[in-house]
């Protein structure tokens, strides 16, 4: 079985002379905290992650109709992972993060990455679906769904693509209803969504660029939704993985494609202005790349 030995020395020296992080204002974050929270990210890369790799790759994520199974072992990492806080390290304490400074978050993510890039996906877009919520979500969704996305306890997703957008979202046709209740009803299909369904999490947190009946052609007209699994009474939406990809070396990330409002439109929830989507997207896509 590979392994893998996180660069913790030389992480600490860019980090503690080259990118000074303990000069970065924090009174309680010296050296020794920098160095604790990077031997305990290693022990968790090396020994919990890297592990499953390899047989990860082996088995794949597996779809049903009942939704999208993880490799063995990925849930009880994922477990590990949420409950050891990891997923809050860089986020505003407002919304339960541990407002640690991204030069000290990246390290760590770096070591999610090597480990087992499969794994590490899921946090990684996480991330970037919280930074658009923080960026350009009301009060209502940020009050709602950073806790959750920012505690690990929900994962977000990024739902671009389209089988006839791709690098063009001009063509993008997924579309988007207004509601009497200020809510929106979502059809359409995303496909190569990164987590799009698993089983790791509670809830799934959609963010889908969809197109309202009067808006302007091409990308001026796309609006950003939040469209969740699963509603707050606890139903299911109208939102399912009808099937997965499978990607050389990341086969136990299940990359999805996703179908919308098979049943009369997905409820979703707009962020930020109508029309201005793409550019809230960029905000996630920025993150994650």
């Amino acid at each position: 079985m590979p392994a893998y030995t996180p660069p913790i020395d030389e992480m600490t020296i860019l980090l503690g002379k080259v990118l000074p992080v303990a000069s970065l204002g924090r009174d309680d974050l010296d050296e020794g905290m920098v160095s604790a929270i990077l031997e305990e990210a290693g022990k968790l890369a090396s020994g919990v992650l890297a592990p499953l790799n390899e047989s990860g790759d082996r088995e794949g994520a597996v779809w049903s109709e009942s939704g999208v199974r993880t490799a063995k072992g990925f849930k009880e990492a994922y477990r590990e992972y949420q409950q050891g806080g990891w997923n809050a390290v860089p986020f505003d304490p407002a919304f339960g993060g541990q407002g640690l400074p991204w030069v000290l978050s990246f390290p760590v993510q770096e070591m999610w990455q090597s480990a087992n890039m499969s794994f590490g996906l899921c946090p990684l877009l996480n991330q970037g679906a919280v930074e658009a919520l923080l960026h350009h979500g009301s009060k209502g969704l940020q009050d709602y769904y950073l806790p959750k996305l920012i505690s690990g306890e929900w994962t977000g997703t990024m739902n671009l693509t389209e089988p006839q957008a791709g690098s063009d979202l001009a063509l993008l046709r997924s579309k988007a209803e207004r509601q009497a209740d200020g809510t929106y009803r979502i059809s359409g299909q995303k496909i190569f969504i990164t987590y799009g369904d698993h089983d790791m999490a509670d809830n799934i947190i959609h963010l889908v660029l969809a197109r309202l009946p009067d808006a302007p052609e091409g990308v001026k007209g796309i609006s950003l939704f939040v469209v969740p699994k699963f509603l707050a009474d606890g139903t299911r939406n109208d939102v399912t993985c009808v099937s997965i990809e499978h990607k050389l070396g990341i086969h136990a990330s299940p990359t999805c494609t996703m179908q919308f409002g098979d049943k009369g439109g997905a409820i979703g929830y707009v962020v930020g202005q109508e029309n201005e989507g793409l550019k809230y997207m960029f905000t996630m896509m920025n993150n994650a790349r």
